[in-house]
């Protein structure tokens, strides 16, 4: 890893830090919950202890690289197609928290603040191979398409499994493109679409079937339940805090590209294997 940034020969004062020495640093700051201030503390002192004599950025330099901070995310490969697992959950950036507004009230501009994270993970390897940073009156649906987006184009998709939010023609029609299957249930009051074009015929196809043998077979028959994978990995996302601490929308995404970078390392350290005995 270079520490420093290397000169491009471009106008203007050239970066002293690298992307990576930033990245580092926010992923201190990640995974032992601190301020920007004590986060330089820190990194010096890890230095220190690994015997490198290394500047360390300050707290203002850590602030304003995240803004424009490229994450770098690693995954691990699969062989064969992927079989992704996509979700989405909310999380707070500010405001008082749930018990604090239920006795005493939202007091004026504390009231609670949040924005919604969109997740594509692969159910071999755990690892989150897509992330969507959106407002929070963005639906999920209009969000697939960008996911798979993310996806190269010469790794296959088999499966895309989702609930029942993104049953929509938008999101059947992303699906096929990448010549995947969709599994998502149709909603409760789902009618069949006209069939003019292979991801209505294939969306019909799911309706016939949950009529003829039931919603709970299909959903055995598929595997849709293990779409709870990817909600768990929701409940790790949040491990690392129920709120971001940043509040300019580009910091946002940042820190939120960060703590999926540490949970992709994690996974890449092992995973532990359950099996079942009874």
């Amino acid at each position: 890893m270079a520490w420093l940034a290397p000169h491009e020969g471009r106008p203007g004062r050239p970066p002293v830090f690298s992307d990576a020495a930033i990245q580092f640093c926010l992923s201190v700051k990640v995974l032992l919950k601190l301020p920007l201030r004590q986060t330089s503390g820190m990194v010096a002192s890890l230095l220190r202890l690994a015997g490198l004599n290394w500047s360390v950025p300050d707290f203002s330099t850590l602030c304003r690289r995240q803004r424009t901070l490229t994450v770098q995310i690693p995954c691990s490969r699969v062989d064969g197609p992927l079989n992704l697992l996509v979700d989405s959950t909310g999380i707070k950036f500010l405001g008082d928290g749930e018990w604090q507004a239920r006795k005493h009230g939202v007091q004026g501009r504390r009231q609670c603040q949040w924005r919604k994270v969109h997740l594509a993970m692969e159910k071999a390897t755990s690892d989150i191979r897509a992330v969507e940073f959106t407002p929070s009156s963005d639906g999920d649906s209009p969000i697939l398409p960008e996911l798979l987006g993310q996806i190269p184009k010469d790794e296959q998709i088999g499966t895309v499994t989702a609930d029942g939010a993104y049953d929509t023609r938008r999101c059947h029609k992303a699906i096929t493109e990448r010549r995947a299957i969709p599994i998502i249930p149709i909603r409760k009051n789902g009618r069949a679409w006209k069939e003019d074009c292979p991801a209505a015929m294939a969306r019909n196809e799911t309706l016939r079937a949950t009529k003829h043998y039931g919603r709970a077979f299909w959903k055995h028959w598929t595997g849709y339940h293990a779409r709870s994978r990817v909600e768990a990995k929701m409940r790790c996302l949040k491990a690392f805090g129920e709120r971001i601490a940043a509040k300019d929308p580009d910091r946002q995404t940042a820190e939120i590209h960060v703590r999926i970078a540490i949970l992709n390392r994690f996974n890449a350290l092992g995973t532990a294997e359950t099996i079942r005995v009874a």
